[in-house]
């Protein structure tokens, strides 16, 4: 029975692997094809591999200046959310005060909050603050959005840190900002790249709040991109262009994963584990 039960596990994971393996293969060699071949053997092997598919996305269809906008927009929130959000988690998570669990509570209920509830609000809020259209006001925003799930992984992270490191740092005469920034930061450093990586993916794919508050072409973020490159691509029937687009949106989410593939799987192992 237990033969059985570990064959059909298996059998059930090599049919998830198929299911996302083969469309992510389909679109990496479809990038290479005409229009032609795409609707006339969509499954088949390309004759030739058309680089030139990847130019013409990059730059007829302004591919390079998406990525650009995204990547800035990707760099600049990670770097205003990790320091404020393993700064709240910490205090929250290791000095405990009066309406603490308020607050706590507070950072949570923002990830269950539905974002379409906040796009008209929002977009008269970022009008009146001159953000509208600008990547400034989209950092802004990105921030907010992402802070709860960011306090709440990494206040687990600092509960779980044990009290002996920080109380000998305080008695070898460091403060309580010096122990969080000395002792108790690296030793979250699990948590942080985790909480950096799903931030970075979330972000990256990011399509709704842009397409509200980013109107104009020239700060057009990557989903934008390709959303309009896809209704471009339609009329033009440049169907490779458009696959193209498609694998650059893909190729950093892939890498990012790739270099961090190892802490990522320590990471959901020690949680899994405590809990």
């Amino acid at each position: 029975m237990e033969a059985v039960t570990a064959l059909v596990g298996r059998a059930f994971v090599v049919l998830f692997a198929l299911t996302v393996l083969l469309p992510f293969f389909w679109v990496i060699y479809t990038s290479f094809k005409s229009g032609h071949e795409i609707t006339s053997s969509p499954w088949g092997i390309p004759a030739t591999l058309r680089w030139e598919n990847f130019s013409n996305a990059w730059q007829k269809a302004s591919i390079g200046q998406y990525f650009l906008n995204s990547f800035l927009v990707t760099i600049a929130t990670l770097a205003i959310l990790i320091p404020i959000g393993a700064m709240a988690a910490y205090v929250l998570a290791r000095y405990p005060f009066r309406g603490s669990q308020v607050l706590y509570g507070t950072f949570l209920s923002g990830m269950m909050f539905p974002i379409f509830l906040t796009i008209v609000p929002l977009f008269f809020l970022m009008n009146d603050l001159g953000l509208m259209d600008t990547l400034t006001g989209l950092v802004a925003v990105y921030v907010a959005f992402s802070l709860p799930f960011t306090v709440f992984v990494l206040t687990g992270f600092f509960q779980t840190l044990p009290d002996d490191l920080a109380e000998a740092a305080m008695i070898d005469g460091c403060g309580d900002a010096r122990v969080f920034w000395k002792v108790m930061l690296p030793l979250a450093r699990p948590g942080l790249v985790v909480v950096g990586i799903f931030n970075a993916i979330g972000l990256w794919n990011e399509y709704s709040l842009a397409l509200v508050l980013i109107p104009s072409e020239e700060n057009r973020t990557l989903p934008l991109g390709i959303a309009n490159l896809v209704m471009v691509q339609h009329y033009q029937s440049d169907w490779g262009a458009l696959f193209a687009g498609l694998v650059i949106v893909m190729i950093p989410v892939m890498v990012l994963y790739w270099l961090f593939r190892d802490k990522i799987h320590e990471t959901m192992l020690a949680g899994a584990i405590k809990g």
